[in-house]
């Protein structure tokens, strides 16, 4: 099942920039684990969505938990909800 996490960065674009590349790894792990089906952050930087692959809330809140992003204060605030992917345009997804 897959859960979307609509996420507000902590207003410090310095900790933002030193913590990214540990996220990024962290979210390159999911991936390639199949726990990740999308993920970016809002072009303006004061956030991101990111959208989990986990059986149950609990186990993609974990997920969201063990982000190095979330371990250092960056992720403010956030909201997970369950999510019904119906159309996807890889395509237009770029990556």
């Amino acid at each position: 099942m897959k859960f979307a996490a609509y996420i507000e960065y902590a207003p410090d674009p310095a900790k933002i920039k030193e913590w990214r590349p540990k996220h990024r790894g962290y979210l390159t792990d999911l991936f390639n684990d199949g726990k990740l089906a999308a993920s970016g952050p809002f072009t303006d930087d004061s956030g991101a969505l990111i959208v989990y692959e986990a059986p149950t809330k609990e186990a993609a809140e974990a997920i969201l938990k063990g982000d190095p992003f979330f371990k250092q204060g960056v992720f403010a605030k956030w909201e997970l909800r369950p999510w019904n992917a119906i159309f996807v345009n890889r395509d237009l997804l770029g990556g």
